[in-house]
């Protein structure tokens, strides 16, 4: 398999003549599916529009991503075909009616109504079955995944103990301060509204004001709504000026107004905690979501590994 080849029919999809080509190129063969360029392209098309707006067409990087795009897409094309004639296989069956009504759901879902599907199909060179026979193939797809990988994971709590004790570096946190923030853009770096709006505010906090109600009314920051409230935060999350004067907060402190060449800023500490390791009760669903993820690649691979092993696959 030539990815090169792949690469080279993005660029040439506008002439009638090379998209004959991509629907007659043969790139994989599953049982008696063929899977064609124009079907790679096709599959492929969401994420290579995606790193079509992160780099240029022209630069290493994205041939380096579009490759692996490539790759991926084909790989998982021949896994549907291999699940499909699974199912077809194992007895199996859906009925047309069924079918029907995942497509006419399709429909209003995503197209409002037949006549902009048709269009949208006339557009991207596809005919009505080749649309059902998608939806039918994505739900069998869907649905044998879902019983034979995802009904099958099982995560215990002594799995995700042993996970914890195992990986605690991964769940240090540094010294953190609990934060709440306001914020006063500038409209150019010699502003001068912007400080004395700032100091205003923190005369009117000084004099018992309500930080947060300040916050809610004045901070033009995205925790406005929430009264300025950014939860506990490590050094990390703050540039450099800001991380410094609220780590040199007391609980209960209100800085003094920093002026950096964009912003005014006012900065509360509620709390503060040293560098810890996180408790186990706070991680067990990030653990839990971790090892679920890892045990679903596991079972993917070996269930589609024996499929393989049974199944004529071959690439061109």
């Amino acid at each position: 398999m030539k990815l090169s080849r792949f690469v080279l029919l993005f660029f040439v999809l506008s002439a009638a003549a090379a998209r004959a080509e991509l629907v007659d190129g043969i790139v994989a063969i599953v049982n008696t599916a063929v899977i064609t360029s124009w079907q790679v392209r096709n599959f492929a098309a969401p994420a290579v529009n995606a790193l079509g707006s992160e780099y240029q067409s022209d630069s290493p990087e994205f041939q380096q991503k579009l490759n692996a795009v490539l790759t991926n897409s084909l790989e998982l094309l021949v896994e549907r075909q291999l699940i499909l004639h699974y199912f077809d296989t194992a007895g199996y069956q859906l009925p047309p009616t069924a079918v029907d009504e995942m497509v006419n759901a399709r429909i209003r879902s995503e197209y409002g109504d037949r006549v902009t599907l048709m269009k949208t199909l006339q557009a991207q060179g596809e005919t009505l079955e080749q649309f059902r026979r998608n939806v039918r193939d994505q739900y069998i797809e869907t649905a044998l995944r879902r019983q034979k990988v995802l009904q099958q994971i099982v995560v215990s709590p002594f799995q995700i103990e042993q996970y914890y004790q195992a990986h605690r570096a991964d769940f240090h946190a540094g010294d953190q301060v609990k934060l709440r923030m306001i914020v006063l853009n500038k409209a150019a770096p010699d502003d001068t509204n912007a400080l004395a709006r700032a100091q205003f505010i923190l005369a009117k906090i000084r004099a018992g004001a309500s930080f947060a109600a300040m916050a809610a009314e004045y901070s033009q920051g995205s925790q406005k709504a929430a009264g300025g409230e950014w939860g506990w935060v490590e050094r990390t999350v703050l540039r450099k000026e800001l991380a410094h004067a609220a780590f040199a907060l007391k609980a209960g402190q209100v800085s003094d107004v920093i002026e950096t060449p964009d912003a005014c800023y006012i900065m509360l500490v509620e709390g503060r905690r040293p560098a810890h390791v996180r408790p186990l009760g706070h991680v067990r669903s990030e653990i839990e979501a971790t090892l679920r993820s890892q045990e679903q690649a596991r079972l993917e691979k070996q269930w589609i590994d024996s499929l393989k092993r049974t199944t004529f696959v071959r690439f061109f």
